[in-house]
């Protein structure tokens, strides 16, 4: 049985750990912009994705950029009701 570390909640995030998700980079044929939005959803909480998007958006990035089946960043978020709202409305900021 192999050793794993336990997981741990609420833990503060330094901004090198937020940020480093800025230079994510993409499989072929996926647009920079939405990976980097994508992966921070999918593991960030809310006020961290916020962060991450103060930053994403003061470098001229596109917080409207869209995945190969031509969806964005809000579109995929909509398809999970139990955590939208949250997220949704931190990319209401930046739209």
């Amino acid at each position: 049985m192999a050793v794993s570390q336990p997981a741990t909640f609420n833990e503060e995030w330094s901004d090198d750990r937020v940020f480093a998700y800025l230079n994510q980079l993409p499989p072929q044929g996926v647009n920079a912009d939405y990976h980097v939005l994508y992966n921070a959803f999918k593991h960030m909480r809310s006020f961290d994705f916020e962060r991450l998007l103060t930053k994403f958006v003061a470098d001229g990035r596109d917080v409207n950029a869209k995945n190969p089946q031509g969806q964005t960043i809000a579109d995929v978020i909509a398809q999970y009701p139990s955590q939208s709202t949250a997220f949704l409305e931190v990319l209401a900021k930046f739209a």
